[in-house]
């Protein structure tokens, strides 16, 4: 149900791509399934803006996200744009001096320097009471880093109000692992060591730069994908059981697994790559370090694979497999269980092929269980056959489930922050062996599946 507050968005670097390209399209889709929230969007940032541009921004993103009537119109009557230095304190008192409402959210559109100068701006100045942070991934560029944005943002607001963005896992994806995970007798007592080969967790995109440079050539893949959302994802399929789908249940079992895990040996458990010129979907793709605003000095990676041990009872010597990568040949957003063969199989009996495997996908939401059966016209000979079904999905964009969460005050889907330190942690000992060359860059023409000799499931 919405609430009955009014609760005032407050974007810091509304002018950005986020902001027209995801977050005001998500509170679009937000308005269209609940017409009863009532929503005030300020925008702000240096950059100068003419009201008329900024209405322009906001009414073709309601039509995009389909909201209309009563909720669209107060949203478009009462949204605003100021041009401001969030880092200077006056400036950022004056705009929140200027802003009027029962609950205020502070969300942070911003690169992770930029969001912390904004941070130690906010705790000299302070915060309306009940104000909610909500900060995107990356927190922090370290584990350094990450720990003191940590401290620095809990002086201004507790935990509890502290939102870091995963917008990869929104309500009805962490609900979908949740249940095929413990709520299927046949699924629950084979999700362990004793049954489970490997677990795949793949981020294929056709994409490539599209115009984000900036942020990714200091980046790349390893930082983007595989430190935030996919080690979170990771998380969620290892879990032990849990009580409730709280959000002091969820959080603290997420914690639990992440602190479990490493990167065993960086030289030998991970992988980079960077795409060549070569053809995506009919377009030409340049080589990456012809991309415009890309710096070859950086030796950015567009695609990464990293082998995570979970060292605990239930998964110690199952090898957690994480890849992503972009400009590949085709979109694949999914984690591959993988089963054991089983220890005997009747003699007389022929032709196996690949072991049974459970595959979740995501956005669309969905699962295959490829189990061996006996093949057709030749009982004697085995094939896989493969069962397929939809998962539930919401109405909502990806960020009109976030926004939804944070507009009701509910945690339970962001990354607490003893989390996002551990990721960082995780990935710090890779990053460091790959800063020292001591893994090689491979190289993969752009449209392709990656590098010859990698593994393709």
């Amino acid at each position: 149900m919405a609430p009955s507050r009014a609760t005032t968005l407050l974007i810091l670097g509304a002018s950005g791509d986020l902001t027209s390209r995801l977050l005001l399209p998500g509170i679009a889709t937000l308005l269209r399934e609940e017409p009863s929230r009532r929503v005030q969007v300020v925008g702000a940032d240096l950059r100068a803006l003419a009201p008329a541009d900024w209405h322009d921004r906001v009414r073709t993103a309601l039509g995009v996200g389909g909201a209309q009537g009563a909720a669209a119109k107060q949203v478009l009557a009462t949204t605003r744009y100021v041009a401001a230095d969030a880092t200077d304190p006056a400036a950022l008192r004056a705009l929140l001096e200027s802003i009027e409402c029962e609950r205020l959210v502070i969300y942070f559109a911003l690169p992770p320097h930029v969001t912390a100068l904004v941070c130690g701006t906010l705790e000299q100045v302070g915060v309306p009471d009940d104000t909610i942070l909500a900060i995107e991934k990356p927190f922090g560029d370290s584990l350094e880093s990450a720990k003191r944005l940590n401290a620095l943002v809990t002086r201004i607001v507790p935990e509890e109000r502290v939102f870091r963005i995963d917008h990869f896992l929104g309500l009805h994806t962490v609900l979908n692992l949740i249940g095929l995970r413990f709520a299927n007798r046949l699924l629950e007592p084979t999700w362990d060591r004793d049954s489970i080969e490997k677990v795949e967790i793949l981020y294929d995109e056709t994409v490539t730069l599209e115009g984000r440079a900036g942020y990714y050539d200091r980046n790349g893949a390893l930082r983007d994908m595989i430190q935030s959302h996919l080690l979170q994802v990771m998380a969620f399929l290892a879990i032990e059981p849990i009580a409730s789908v709280g959000e002091r249940d969820l959080r603290d079992a997420v914690s639990q697994v992440l602190r479990a895990a490493s990167v065993v040996d960086p030289l030998r458990h991970s992988r980079r790559a960077r795409y060549t010129a070569g053809s995506v979907e009919g377009r030409e793709v340049p080589d990456y370090v012809a991309e415009e605003g890309v710096d070859p000095a950086l030796g950015t990676e567009t695609l990464a694979e990293v082998q995570i041990e979970i060292a605990n009872q239930r998964w110690a010597g199952v090898p957690f497999i994480l890849r992503s990568g972009k400009s590949l040949a085709g979109v694949r957003k999914r984690a591959i269980v993988h089963w054991k063969e089983p220890a005997h199989v009747p003699t007389g009996l022929s032709g196996r092929g690949s072991p049974d495997r459970f595959v979740i996908d995501f956005k669309p939401d969905g699962f295959e269980l490829h189990l061996t059966t006996n093949g057709k016209g030749d009982p004697f000979r085995l094939e896989q056959t493969v069962l397929r079904g939809e998962l539930g999905g919401g109405a909502l964009l990806p960020y009109g489930e976030v926004l939804a969460s944070i507009l009701d005050g509910d945690p339970r889907l962001a990354v607490h922050g003893d989390a996002a330190e551990e990721c960082w942690r995780i990935v710090e000992p890779v990053l460091e062996a790959w800063r020292a060359d001591a893994v090689p860059m491979h190289e993969y023409p752009a449209g392709s599946r990656g590098p010859r000799g990698w593994r393709s499931n």
